[in-house]
């Protein structure tokens, strides 16, 4: 008994153990900095424990190719965590969009959960995201597809990182980051473009006004009221964007497994 479980349970195990703790390392809510790390290794060591007796083990040795299961373990991790915060992250970035037109670029918050500055508004659209992923149980959909990307990946195989799938599926979720930026800052951005636009009409007729003193404050009142405006919207968006987020991660996990 004490055989089996040295030569067979215990190399699957660290190899499952290692791809959950690289996936927690980087996936929203889980790889924040307050969040202890002794509570991320034993959560991690639960779910492997779990995941252990889930799955059909096979037969693995310790020897050089298993430190070689043990990188891919490590990078498919990593890669799942990682697609699922850039996802979000186009939260962000809508942010930063339109906390340059409002004029708070240079007002940058520090992130408490990150320890890095971000954009004002940015940061707000960011807590509801998380908020909302919470409120849905958005982090119990996050493990559960962890745990099942032992099915589709093998344990004792390697990936191919030479498929072209999957260069162009990480090309793309690059595309889509900047295009859902862009689709949840253009209803701000563009009232702020009339709202330019109607001071520079004003600037040209009124020229004793100083439109500089006028237009900041102007414009942040006009921001803040379409935001308010906009939230219920935003909502329906952020809806959207944890759906394609969980179709991401689905669409990765395939493609690893090389389908």
């Amino acid at each position: 008994m004490l055989e089996s479980v040295n030569l067979n349970y215990l190399p699957a195990f660290l190899l499952i153990l290692v791809r959950f703790i690289a996936f927690f390392a980087t996936i929203p809510i889980f790889s924040y900095r307050n969040i202890p790390n002794q509570f991320k290794i034993g959560l991690a060591i639960f779910l492997a424990w779990i995941t252990l007796y889930t799955i059909t083990i096979p037969e693995i040795a310790i020897d050089l190719s298993f430190l070689l299961l043990l990188g891919k373990e490590t990078v498919v991790g990593l890669l799942l965590g990682l697609i699922a915060y850039i996802i979000l992250a186009s939260v962000q970035i809508a942010g930063g969009f339109i906390d340059f037109q409002m004029g708070f670029a240079i007002a940058n918050v520090i992130d408490p959960q990150t320890g890095a500055q971000g954009p004002l508004v940015g940061q707000y659209f960011y807590t509801i995201a998380i908020l909302f992923l919470l409120t849905v149980d958005g982090h119990h959909l996050l493990i559960n597809g962890a745990m099942f990307s032992f099915e589709i990946i093998p344990l004792d195989q390697l990936i191919n990182f030479n498929n072209e799938k999957l260069v162009l599926f990480i090309i793309d979720t690059f595309n889509q980051l900047f295009v859902i930026a862009f689709q949840l800052a253009i209803p701000i951005v563009g009232c702020l473009f009339l709202v330019d636009v109607a001071l520079g009409i004003i600037a040209r007729t009124v020229p004793q006004l100083n439109v500089f003193v006028v237009g900041i404050p102007l414009k942040i009142l006009v921001a803040l009221f379409v935001i308010s405006m906009f939230m219920v919207m935003y909502i329906s968006v952020v809806k959207r964007l944890f759906a394609y987020m969980l179709e991401a991660l689905q669409l990765l996990i395939k493609l690893f497994g090389g389908a």
